[in-house]
C-alpha cells in the first residue's frame, strides 16, 4: 500500500512539530521539511497536500527564510498558516506590511464564506491563537477573503489554485475547533485516506529492513528505554538472528534495572541481548568529577569503549557486523533539519550516534519518521509490555545527573532507593501514565536531623514531577499532598543517609527538567 504523504514546510515556527502531530492524529503521514528546500526535493514525496507553517520573520525582510516561490506551483493542495499566509499573498502579488494593530494571543474570527470546504461544519464564529505582527493589506489576484478578526483578515482562499490560508494556528489547543479545520483540509481538500497505521508502519518497515540488510550482521545499543526497545523489536521482527543488542550497565541505572530490562527484552520478547556490567569502570571515571558536562562526556567516552569493543567481539563471532541500530525519533530530525538550524546546546546527551567513524557501521533508524506517542503504538502493535512503552524518558547518563556533585557508588545507592520510593508510590496512586517525568535528585546539600533521640546530618534529597507534551517546555506537577507525605515518610524512614526531602516547583523555562 503506497503512503500518501502530506509535507509541511517550516519557516521557523516553533509550533511545527505541532502541525505534524495534528495531521498524523488523523492516520494521515507527514514530513516536516525545511522551507528552503528545492522544489523538486519536495515533489519527490507526490505529496496530497502541502502545508506552509508560521515563522517569526517578516516576509519583506532582507533575511526572510529564502523559500522558493515556485513551490506554490506544486500540484497539490495548499494550506498556508500565519506567516504561510503571507508568504502565498506576498510572492502572488499581494502586499503585506506591519499591521497597525498587532495580535497575539486569543482572539475571535468570522467566517465570512461558510460555503468553503476549509470551514465545513464549523460555526461562524471560532475562538483561535493568533501570533502575528504583519498583515496582508491587498490579495493576489483570484483571491478572497473568507474570514476576519475585528482587526484584520484572517482567512483567504483561491479555490481555482487550491491555495488557501488562515492568519490564525488551528494546531494549537487554544484554538479549540482547530483540528476540525486540519481535518476539513486533509479529507475534504486533499482528498486523504486516513490509513496510516501502526499495523501498516511496521509491515511496510520490516520489509524494508530485510530488503536493505539483506545476509548481513546488526548490532544495536539497548538502553532499556521505550525509543531504542521499539527499534530493536521492529529489527528483530524482520531479521531475528541477524540482530544482537548490546545493554551496558554503566553504574547510575535505576534500582534493578539492568537485571529488569533482559528479563523483559531477553526472556519474554526474544531479544538476542548481550549484557555487559561495566559499572565499576564507570564510576572510576566519574570519580573527582563534580562538573555536569564533565560528567556527561566522561559516561559518553566510556560507553562508547564499551560499545565498540563488545562489537568487535560480536562481529568476530558473526564474521562481520554491518549495521548500527538507534532509535532516532523525528523531533530528533525536524530539529537537527530546521530552517532556524540546530538549536544551542542546552545539554549534551551521550549516545551511540557519538560512536568512531573507524567502526564504519551503517546507519538503521526505523523510527526516525515517527513521534513518541506513535513509537509507543508501534510497540504495543509489536505486543511489547506496558512496563517498557509506558516508561517515562530517562537521560542517557542516568542516574549521574540527578547527582549534583560527585558520583560515587554510595551515593548512587542512595538515590536508586529514593528514586524507586518516587517512582513506586507515584505509580501506586495512578499518576505514572499521567506525568512526563518523576524522579528523586539528591542534593550535595547536609542538614541536621532528629530520629529517635539522636540528632542526624545527613543528605537532602529533591523530588521531581513534570508535565510536558515533548520535553521543550514543562510545568512542573502539583502531586497530592498525602502523596508527597507518603513519599517523604517512606524516604526519610527508609533510606538511611537522607534526612530532609523537598519538592521541586520549577517549570522549563526557566529551570530545565533534569537538575543537571
Amino acid at each position: 500500500m503506497d503512503t500518501q504523504t502530506v509535507v509541511i514546510l517550516d519557516f521557523g515556527s516553533q509550533y511545527t512539530q505541532l502541525i505534524a502531530r495534528r495531521v498524523r492524529e488523523q492516520n494521515v503521514f507527514s514530513v516536516v521539511l525545511p522551507c528552503t528546500v528545492p522544489v523538486n526535493e519536495i515533489e519527490a514525496y507526490k505529496p496530497i497536500g502541502l502545508i506552509l507553517s508560521g515563522g517569526p520573520s517578516s516576509v519583506y525582510d532582507a533575511d526572510a527564510p529564502a523559500a522558493d516561490p515556485r513551490l506554490l506551483e506544486i500540484d497539490a493542495p495548499i494550506l498556508g498558516i500565519c506567516y504561510g499566509l503571507q508568504f502565498i499573498v506576498h510572492h502572488l502579488g499581494g502586499k503585506v506590511r506591519s499591521a497597525t494593530k498587532r495580535e497575539y494571543g486569543h482572539a475571535e474570527v468570522t467566517v465570512e464564506d461558510a460555503a468553503t470546504p476549509l470551514f465545513a461544519g464549523l460555526p461562524a464564529n471560532l475562538a483561535v491563537w493568533m501570533s502575528h505582527g504583519d498583515e496582508a493589506l491587498e490579495l493576489p489576484a483570484g483571491f478572497r477573503r473568507i474570514a476576519v478578526t475585528s482587526n484584520a483578515l484572517a482567512g483567504i482562499a483561491n479555490e481555482q489554485r487550491r491555495i488557501w490560508a488562515v492568519q490564525f494556528h488551528p494546531e494549537v489547543h487554544h484554538t479549540p475547533l482547530g483540528p476540525q479545520l486540519l481535518r476539513n483540509f486533509l479529507f475534504s481538500i486533499c482528498e486523504a485516506r486516513g490509513d496510516w497505521t501502526p499495523a501498516h508502519f511496521i509491515q511496510s518497515t520490516v520489509e524494508a529492513i530485510r530488503e536493505k540488510v539483506g545476509t548481513g550482521h546488526v548490532i544495536c545499543g539497548l538502553s532499556g528505554g521505550v525509543d531504542s526497545s521499539v527499534a530493536a523489536m521492529l529489527v528483530h521482527r524482520a531479521i531475528g538472528s541477524q540482530l544482537t543488542c548490546i545493554f551496558v550497565n554503566n553504574g547510575v541505572l535505576r534500582k534493578n534495572e539492568f537485571q529488569n530490562v533482559q528479563k523483559n527484552l531477553r526472556d519474554k520478547l526474544g531479544l538476542n541481548i548481550v549484557a555487559v556490567n561495566a559499572s565499576a569502570q564507570f564510576l572510576e571515571h566519574l570519580a573527582g568529577v563534580t562538573d555536569p558536562e564533565i560528567k556527561r562526556k566522561r559516561i559518553g567516552q566510556e560507553f562508547i569503549t564499551v560499545f565498540e569493543e563488545e562489537a568487535n567481539r560480536i562481529a568476530q563471532e558473526t564474521g562481520g557486523v554491518d549495521w548500527l541500530v538507534q532509535g532516532t525519533l523525528y523531533p530528533d530530525v525536524i530539529e537537527s533539519s530546521s530552517v532556524k538550524g540546530p538549536s544551542q546546546t542546552i545539554k549534551s546527551h551521550h549516545n551511540v550516534g557519538g560512536l568512531p567513524e573507524r567502526m564504519k557501521l551503517k546507519l538503521i533508524e526505523p523510527l526516525r519518521d515517527l513521534f513518541k506517542d506513535e513509537v509507543r503504538r508501534i510497540g504495543r502493535d509489536l505486543g511489547m509490555p506496558e512496563d517498557i512503552l509506558g516508561r517515562q524518558p530517562f537521560p542517557g547518563p542516568g542516574l549521574a545527573v540527578r547527582i549534583l556533585g560527585e558520583v560515587t557508588p554510595e551515593r548512587v545507592a542512595l538515590l536508586q532507593e529514593a528514586d524507586d520510593i518516587v517512582v513506586s508510590e507515584i505509580k501506586a496512586a495512578g499518576l505514572y501514565s499521567k506525568i512526563w517525568q518523576s524522579f528523586a535528585v539528591l542534593l550535595p546539600v547536609m542538614s541536621v536531623g532528629v530520629m529517635g533521640d539522636q540528632r542526624t546530618y545527613a543528605y537532602t534529597a529533591a523530588i521531581r514531577a513534570v508535565h510536558s507534551e515533548d520535553g521543550m517546555t514543562a510545568d512542573w506537577t502539583p502531586l497530592p499532598y498525602e502523596l508527597m507525605k507518603r513519599i517523604s515518610n517512606r524516604i526519610v524512614n527508609e533510606v538511611r543517609g537522607i534526612n530532609r526531602v523537598v519538592y521541586d516547583i520549577t517549570s522549563k523555562p526557566p529551570g530545565t527538567i533534569e537538575w543537571e
